[in-house]
């Protein structure tokens, strides 16, 4: 997996919602071409197995910073701490989410509220937070994760479903405002990724049946799936591509 960027090496990455999941092997993936890695995580037990994982495998040990994102002042401070440890930040990969399932009929003004600081504001705020660090380096690469979620009309989570398109339209608005700074902002859509919480939680054995016959790939997905198109999306290989929304979803749509 290594090399196929070299200009990713020595740069400086900050993932966010890196200790597990997609997150954790997007880590990996950065820091296995090279470059220097900042991930910010609440899950403090996975993050740091991670790291101890990846000890004297890499060029450039990732570095974790425990921060709850929806504090925008200790996300804004992790920023800064990041930046300094790895030497200014080239590229911010927004990934950060938690799918949780909820009833229509019961959502409620706070619960609505909370799953959007979660699933969406974050992104935001952790765009301005890197931009000027991205400026003073001459450009950068955002990388945000979306969903296809929001295009398959699923009725059990409609507050993730509407922060997951809103990060469409933030991808598409930041990155008319950024590209006169040389920095270019995608989003990745993942479809069904069968990564430990979701089969934990949410997909069984029908489920995944059911979403590979819907595939045109007739095999499931993995958080591994989702490396080479980030990679890809922050480094020079995409130099001329910005205001994009890339779906990996094997096919499914």
């Amino acid at each position: 997996m290594a090399g196929r960027y070299p200009d990713l090496a020595g740069q400086g990455v900050l993932v966010t919602g890196g200790g597990s999941g997609i997150g954790a092997v997007l880590v990996e993936g950065f820091a296995a071409e090279g470059a220097r890695v900042a991930f910010l995580d609440i899950a403090e037990a996975e993050s740091r197995t991670l790291v101890s994982r990846l000890e004297g495998k890499v060029a450039h040990l990732p570095h974790y910073i425990r921060v709850d994102l929806r504090d925008i002042g200790a996300l804004r401070a992790a920023v800064e701490e990041a930046a300094t440890i790895v030497g200014g930040i080239r590229v911010l990969v927004n990934n950060a989410a938690r799918d949780d399932r909820h009833e229509f009929e019961t959502v409620e003004p706070d619960y609505w509220d909370e799953n959007q600081a979660v699933n969406l504001r974050h992104l935001f705020f952790a765009a301005q937070a890197v931009a000027p660090h991205m400026r003073k380096g001459g450009g950068g690469a955002i990388v945000s994760f979306s969903s296809i979620a929001f295009l398959l009309n699923m009725g059990e989570l409609p507050g993730y479903a509407t922060a997951k398109a809103g990060i469409v339209g933030l991808t598409k608005s930041l990155a008319g405002r950024l590209g006169p700074d040389n920095i270019r902002v995608n989003a990745i859509l993942p479809g069904m990724v069968l990564t430990e919480r979701q089969k934990r939680l949410w997909i069984d054995e029908a489920t995944i049946e059911g979403g590979i016959a819907r595939q045109c790939l007739k095999r499931s997905l993995t958080a591994g799936d989702m490396v080479g198109p980030c990679l890809f999306l922050a480094s020079e290989a995409s130099a001329a591509i910005t205001a994009q929304t890339l779906i990996v979803d094997g096919g499914m749509l």
